[in-house]
């Protein structure tokens, strides 16, 4: 194959030294010229660019092609670009949701996580998880979602094969970072398996049991087209070690590439932050000494929370409930929330930075993967953030932990040409950013709703 393929490439060498003889065109601009970049101009009432303070009062944003190309108050439009004017509208980079995961889709309701997660990686193949996927990944983009961090439970490199799709424009959805199979202990995340079925773990999970295992695992990501690593520091009893996670840690730092840690508790945070991980997931319970380390370190977190009414659904379906029922399931459910909610307060408080996240893996009655997904942006309003702070963990923040601050997270020349508008102004009211009326990405317009 190596000879062959020598041959191809002298082939392409002479092919390409007598059009450079012959043809009135330098091979290096092709056989002919490019089309001209298409300019399209947004206007609206005000623009929120995921950096500022202040709102921008009657921005236009000139964009070529991919790209921004310029944004500020009152611009010249340039000279027969397309111009789509979002009137009363506020517009705003792209959200990015750093924690997610689209190829999973759990049935809510009294099945369970367990057995919810063990019927979807017995009875769907790599592949149809995928395709779910891209129908998941189109939701999200219609709900302003741009970007995510898929971060595991996706089969073996589902999420790749997905990411690849649509970086080919083979499928349309969000620009993906993605981890495929999450490092962890023995089990992973699937509860009591029976010996003759254990091997569906490993359909899910790299299980790693000392430091070799652990390197070999963060290399194997890789090799298989992980862009980040993600580590489950701890289901159950089960919990990585700080030695195993230091050796994770390094080896991806070592090749510039980030680690997401799962973990929940003084023990899991502590590994983690000890460590020197890049965002912490979850952290229900976290100590303020860990959360102290975590700002020191610039650790994010990334509190994956939802409304309460979210996880009513989540625990009953679509189970039909008087008004009394579901009042009282709320009232239960804001008392088990109380503390998430407490901690994110308390990481704000120590200045940790914070990135928002999802964490949505289930089908919520009546609602697109994309809503149940941005409804996070209410539970963080709950716990004390301003819509500004809300705003930024979803746009500019979250770039920043991703790596990919100079393409996406803010509206600015030279950025992708990712943008969103809500209806009202998110200042205001920050869910809004649950019902956005415009979607750009990469220069195209995948909604302009009426």
């Amino acid at each position: 194959m190596r000879v062959h393929h020598a041959v191809l490439c002298g082939a392409m060498a002479t092919a390409g030294s007598f059009l450079a003889a012959w043809s009135p065109v330098p091979v290096t601009q092709g056989l002919k010229a490019e089309a001209k970049p298409k300019v399209v101009v947004l206007r609206a009432a005000r623009l929120l660019d995921g950096k500022s303070d202040a709102p921008i009062q009657n921005p236009v944003v000139i964009v070529e092609g991919d790209r921004i190309k310029a944004a500020g108050p009152n611009l010249p439009v340039p000279a027969g670009a397309e111009v789509i004017d979002l009137g009363g509208a506020t517009l705003l980079p792209g959200l990015i949701d750093s924690h997610t995961h689209l190829l999973s889709d759990f049935e809510p309701g009294s099945l369970g996580e367990d057995s919810n997660m063990l019927i979807t990686v017995a009875t769907m193949s790599t592949a149809d998880r995928a395709l779910m996927g891209a129908a998941l990944g189109r939701e999200d983009l219609e709900a302003g979602i741009t970007t995510v961090r898929d971060v595991g439970n996706s089969g073996r490199n589902g999420d790749v094969a997905l990411r690849d799709a649509i970086n080919r424009g083979w499928v349309t959805g969000p620009r993906m970072m993605v981890s495929t199979r999450a490092l962890a202990a023995a089990g992973g995340q699937l509860g009591k398996i029976a010996p003759p079925a254990q091997n569906l773990i490993d359909e899910e999970y790299a299980v790693i049991a000392n430091v070799d295992e652990a390197r070999r695992a963060v290399r194997q990501a890789f090799y298989d087209g992980a862009d980040c690593i993600k580590v489950i520091v701890n289901t159950g009893p089960r919990v990585v070690s700080l030695e195993e996670m230091k050796a994770i840690v390094e080896e991806a730092h070592r090749v510039k590439r980030k680690v997401a840690a799962h973990a929940i508790g003084d023990t899991a945070t502590r590994i983690a932050a000890e460590a020197g991980v890049d965002s912490i997931e979850h952290a229900y319970i976290v100590p303020d000494d860990v959360l102290k380390m975590m700002a020191d370190k610039k650790i994010f977190l990334v509190p994956t929370d939802g409304p309460a009414e979210e996880y009513v659904d989540l625990v009953y379906g679509d189970k039909k409930m008087t008004a009394e029922e579901r009042r009282q399931a709320l009232q239960e459910m804001q008392k088990l929330v109380a503390t998430s909610r407490d901690r994110l307060a308390r990481a704000m408080k120590a200045g940790v930075p914070i990135a928002a996240g999802s964490d949505m893996y289930y089908r919520l009655p009546g609602k697109t993967r994309g809503q149940a997904s941005v409804a996070m942006v209410r539970a963080y309003a709950e716990s004390g953030m301003t819509p500004q702070q809300i705003i930024r963990a979803a746009t500019s923040n979250a770039a920043d932990l991703l790596g990919w601050q100079n393409g996406v997270g803010s509206i600015e020349a030279g950025k992708f040409a990712d943008i969103i508008a809500a209806a009202g102004d998110p200042l205001k009211d920050i869910s809004e950013l649950e019902r956005v009326k415009f979607v750009m990405k990469g220069g195209a317009v995948i909604k302009n709703a009426k």
